[in-house]
């Protein structure tokens, strides 16, 4: 059986993915999302959560509890905490129940607590930053699989992305096919490079024209 786009997705890491992004005209790609458990790259469909301050009416429900349940094996939970204040948008408890639903991982954009919890089960984190301060009294779920801001990038519940050590990107399903296959491409021509590279080949030349030319169309 042929792999589907987001098998392959998965074997391609994100510098692939993001050149592209760049050779088609798309924009997905997100910097400062560090790997705070494991250095593992994730990829996958997208379950959205937002996050705001606490107050107003109250919520018996426990943040990203919602996108949890309903993920399906492989999928990725996305959330925003951008409200400024220093608080977990994700932590121990909640990587336990994800990683026995067999979730690929959580990106947060905002701080991710008990990542030494995370690391010992061996749960991908990513996050723009960490701390032991709770959600409690500071931070609820105002929405689950609503469209939401990962950096300058407007993401939908059910896109798809990768993360490593280098950035996220995000990729409209629409999309998806034709990134993967520009993706291989660029792969294919970096390997070649590669192997040049270690054949004792100028790097002169293997950095020069093909190099300048991989992003053309």
């Amino acid at each position: 059986m042929a792999d589907t786009a987001l098998d392959r997705l998965r074997k391609l890491d994100t510098c692939a993915v993001s050149d592209a992004m760049d050779r088609l005209g798309l924009k997905g790609a997100v910097s400062g999302l560090l790997p705070r458990s494991i250095r593992q790259r994730i990829a996958g469909r997208v379950r959205t959560v937002t996050l705001g301050p606490a107050g107003g009416t109250p919520t018996t429900r426990h943040l990203c509890t919602a996108a949890i349940d309903a993920a399906d094996p492989g999928d990725v939970i996305v959330v925003e905490q951008r409200t400024g204040i220093e608080a977990a948008g994700w932590g121990g408890i909640l990587s336990t129940g994800a990683k026995a639903k067999g979730i690929s991982g959580v990106i947060v954009e905002g701080p991710a607590r008990d990542i030494d919890e995370a690391c010992d089960m061996g749960f991908p984190v990513f996050s723009r930053s960490a701390t032991a301060r709770t959600a409690r009294g500071r931070i609820v779920e105002t929405a689950s699989f609503a469209p939401i801001t990962v950096g300058e990038i407007a993401v939908t519940d059910g896109d798809f992305v990768v993360a490593d050590s280098s950035c996220a990107v995000f990729v409209k399903a629409a999309d998806l096919d034709r990134v993967v296959d520009a993706a291989e491409q660029i792969a294919r021509r970096e390997v070649a490079m590669a192997d040049a590279a270690r054949s004792g080949q100028k790097m002169a030349g293997v950095m020069g024209a093909d190099y300048e030319k991989m992003l053309g169309r």
